[in-house]
C-alpha cells in the first residue's frame, strides 16, 4: 500500500524562534524555546490543533480494505488501488476539494468546530485525536479505532426486516397530482404507454378523468428489475396482484446498499444487514456503514499548532 505524499510542514509558533534541522527531504522541524536553550522536536500535543491528511479504512466486516472518507485527491480519483465503499460520499469532484483537514487534539471542541485564521477545526472521533497525540511533522501514523473509540455501536432500531418476496397490484388509481408527481414526465392520458422510472417494466395509461388517472402495470413472468439496486424477479402475474422476489443471497450481505422512499434513522440509505433465505427475509441496516467497525485510518501531519496558538 502506498504511503500519502504529505505537503510540506508549515509550524506557527508565538514567541518563539523555528529553527529548520535537514533542508532536504521534508526536513524535521524543531522550535527553539528560549526558557529551556535547547531545541525539542515539535509534536502534537493534547489540547493542541493539527491539520492532517489522512485515509479511512474499513478494518473489518464485508467492505474490509474499502476507503470510506479521505482528504486525499490521489486516493479519492484511484477506485482501482483504493476501491471505495458503498456510502463513500466525495469531498468534492476538483482537487481544491482536496487540502489538509484540521483537527483539536482533544475532546472539548465545540461542536461546529472553530477557527484559527481562515482554517477550521473540528474534534474527530476520540481514537483518532488519541492517536495523533506525540505525532512529528511530516510523520504517518496506521491508526487502528475499535468501535468504542470509533463510531459507537448499532442502533438496533435501525434495522428493518423485510420479506424477500412482495407483491403489487396490477391496476393503481392515482389522484392526478400524484399520478404527476410519480410521473413527471407523463402526460396522463388514455392509451398512453410509458416506461416506469422504478421498474422499468411498461406501464399504460386506461383512463383519466378531472380527479383520478388509472394505470396498469405491464410486466411478463420472468422480468428481470432493480428497483433498490440490485436483481428483483417477477415470480407470478395473475389478474390482480405482480408477486417479485428479491434475489439475494447471505453472499450479498453488507455488499449491497439502497434507498428506501421513505425515512428510517433520520436517512434514506440502507446497507443489506444480512439474508435469510430460511424465513425468506432480510434486513436493511440503517446505520451509517462506519457504526460498529473496527476502522483503519492512515494520517499524516501537515500542520502542527500547539496548546494555546491563537
Amino acid at each position: 500500500m502506498a504511503e500519502p505524499k504529505p505537503s510540506r510542514l508549515r509550524v506557527f509558533l508565538l514567541a518563539v524562534a523555528v529553527v529548520i534541522a535537514g533542508a532536504v527531504g521534508g526536513g524535521v522541524l524543531y522550535y527553539e524555546n528560549h526558557k529551556l536553550g535547547t531545541p525539542h522536536e515539535l509534536t502534537v500535543q493534547a489540547g493542541g490543533n493539527a491539520t492532517v491528511n489522512y485515509i479511512g479504512l474499513f478494518g473489518s466486516g464485508p467492505q474490509i480494505g474499502r476507503v470510506f472518507d479521505t482528504n486525499l485527491w490521489s486516493v479519492y480519483t484511484n477506485n482501482g488501488s483504493w476501491p471505495k465503499a458503498l456510502q463513500y460520499s466525495p469531498h468534492g469532484t476538483s482537487p481544491s476539494n482536496y487540502t489538509p483537514i484540521g483537527f483539536f487534539v482533544g475532546s472539548t471542541a465545540p461542536s461546529g468546530g472553530y477557527t484559527i485564521g481562515n482554517l477550521t477545526f473540528e474534534t474527530p472521533v476520540t481514537g483518532f485525536w488519541q492517536g495523533l497525540i506525540g505525532m512529528a511533522g511530516n510523520q504517518t501514523r496506521y491508526l487502528t479505532l475499535p468501535p468504542s473509540l470509533a463510531y459507537g455501536n448499532a442502533n438496533q432500531s435501525c434495522y428493518v426486516t423485510k420479506p424477500l418476496s412482495y407483491t403489487l397490484p396490477v391496476t393503481v388509481s392515482l389522484t392526478r397530482s400524484a399520478f404527476s408527481s410519480q410521473f413527471p414526465n407523463v402526460t396522463a392520458l388514455a392509451g398512453i404507454e410509458y416506461t416506469d422510472p422504478v421498474y422499468k417494466w411498461t406501464d399504460l395509461v386506461l383512463s383519466v378523468n378531472a380527479s383520478s388517472v388509472v394505470y396498469q402495470n405491464l410486466p411478463s413472468l420472468g422480468t428481470k428489475t432493480a428497483p433498490e439496486g440490485w436483481p428483483v424477479l417477477v415470480t407470478n402475474v395473475t389478474a390482480t396482484t405482480i408477486t417479485l422476489t428479491n434475489q439475494l443471497t447471505a453472499a450479498n450481505a453488507g455488499l449491497v446498499g439502497g434507498k428506501s422512499a421513505a425515512s428510517v434513522c433520520s436517512t434514506t440509505s440502507f446497507i443489506v444487514s444480512s439474508v435469510n433465505q430460511g424465513a425468506s427475509t432480510y434486513v436493511e441496516d440503517y446505520n451509517s456503514e462506519v457504526v460498529g467497525q473496527t476502522l483503519v485510518f492512515i494520517v499524516t501531519t501537515v500542520d502542527i499548532f500547539p496548546p494555546g496558538f491563537s
